[in-house]
């Protein structure tokens, strides 16, 4: 069995107290951590392991993106509130994919991710079976969770026998990478009876389920119209908040009731900073999550709502919009954002026992930064002015990852992918968008009104 030896100038394992190691090691065997402390010792320990030695690096868990769509729309649809946007956009586009387009877009987006230190990536897209064979190929760890439509008007999504085909076809494949959970669209987009069977799924695969929920006011107001009671209420009363692993996306407009029955169900958040600011949305109440013992995760939304996949990024506006919610430069530190976006991120998935931080026995998902530049100076590792935590949330950035391993096999470094060629990703993305946007563009000029709205 392969061993690897990976050595950096400090290591951030995310074990509770936060440690920071100095001129650490990770001794990697087959897939999993093995020892994690004074290289000398894991040499020792290991004589025969391959040596990587990232100097002024850190060393710390993959990056997990609780939310995430493929696609290839960035910069297509700008300016809109989130119902017309769904409604004049990204709708349409549901209309007219097809699956060799949706896979040229997960191919895409998880070259992007890898190559900027996401090592596992929620995806709720479409025709995944090519999102399977993309994640396969290029070694990432997915969960993937299909866009499902199950009432009247939305038949143009994923259906649920899809998504059961799909859990049954790829569900533990790659050697676990390849996760599949149930997934819906969103509550207005199914009927109760799927929402039930939705349910059901779950509980006879032993999968999770995913879907949005509270991320508009307009949203907030048709729930309390259509249902009566709050969304979260809702969710409940169709039975969604059942399972085992239920993540939901985005929870920005809740009320203390709903905060309080995330945490009784022990439901997962994953929090979208970036896509909640540009479409206006709102800021979720994150620290209130976090009180309440809720799991938050951090996620990009899709490249259509974001503009990039770099967790980075989505670090450093997570921690500013906290403030800026709290009007507390205090609120949601650099220690609580770097955990949601690992191993809180990895609880709010259920899967914290296997990844999210540095430990003996987890998979060893890793990834190296760069410590040299510019945004990490002064590299303060401990003491009075320690500043790591800090400089990996506001200053590091994607392209400062020097290394990206998953199931201990590196799959990235130096800003090339160990099995796949971006290049031809880029090229194939701008093919299928040109067939795609002028479908979507003929069918628009045929609907006046756009997709039906939810609301």
């Amino acid at each position: 069995m392969t061993e690897t030896l990976l050595t950096a100038d400090a290591v951030v394992t995310m074990a509770p107290g936060n440690p920071v190691l100095s001129d650490a090691g990770i001794l990697v065997r087959g897939s999993s951590i093995v020892a994690i402390g004074d290289p000398a010792e894991l040499a020792a320990q290991a004589p025969g392991a391959a040596r990587r030695d990232f100097g002024k690096s850190v060393l710390m868990p993959g990056l997990i993106n609780t939310h995430c769509h493929s696609g290839i729309l960035r910069g297509t649809a700008e300016g809109l509130s989130l119902w017309d946007w769904l409604r004049l956009y990204i709708d349409p586009m549901h209309r007219v994919l097809r699956p060799d387009e949706a896979e040229a877009a997960s191919l895409l987006c998880y070259g992007e991710s890898l190559l900027s230190g996401t090592t596992t990536l929620v995806d709720m897209w479409r025709f995944m079976e090519g999102s399977a064979r993309a994640a396969e190929d290029l070694g990432n760890r997915v969960v993937l969770v299909p866009y499902v439509g199950a009432a009247e008007g939305f038949d143009y999504f994923d259906t649920l026998d899809d998504n059961e085909a799909l859990i049954r076809a790829s569900h533990g494949a790659a050697g676990g990478r390849i996760n599949v959970w149930v997934g819906l669209e969103h509550q207005f987009y199914a009927t109760p009876e799927a929402c039930r069977r939705a349910a059901a799924l779950c509980d006879r695969y032993g999968v999770g389920l995913h879907t949005h929920s509270n991320e508009s006011r307009d949203e907030v107001t048709e729930a309390r119209r259509r249902y009566g009671v709050s969304p979260i209420r809702s969710l409940e009363h169709l039975g969604l908040l059942a399972p085992e692993h239920v993540l939901i996306a985005h929870c920005v407009w809740l009320e203390d009731e709903e905060i309080e029955l995330l945490s009784r169900h022990r439901i997962g958040v994953a929090h979208n900073p970036v896509s909640n600011m540009k479409l206006a949305s709102g800021a979720a109440p994150v620290a209130a999550l976090i009180a309440a013992g809720i799991a938050v995760g951090i996620g990009t939304d899709g490249e259509k709502e974001n503009n990039n996949l770099d967790m980075f990024e989505e670090m450093k506006f997570a921690s500013l919009l906290g403030k800026l919610r709290a009007m507390d430069a205090a609120a949601l530190g650099s220690w609580e954002v770097l955990r949601a976006a690992t191993i809180e991120g990895a609880r709010a998935l259920g899967m914290d026992h296997l990844i999210g931080s540095l430990a003996p026995g987890k998979r060893a998902d890793i990834i190296a930064v760069r410590a040299d530049t510019p945004r990490m100076t002064p590299f303060l590792r401990s003491g009075a002015f320690g500043n790591l935590h800090h400089n990996l949330v506001h200053a590091a950035q994607g392209g400062d990852v020097v290394m990206t391993m998953v199931d201990g096999r590196i799959v990235a470094e130096n800003g090339v992918l160990r099995h796949g060629d971006m290049n031809e990703f880029i090229a194939a993305a701008e093919r299928a968008f040109a067939g795609m946007v002028g479908r979507r563009s003929a069918w628009l000029a045929e609907h006046e009104h756009g997709a039906l709205s939810p609301v």
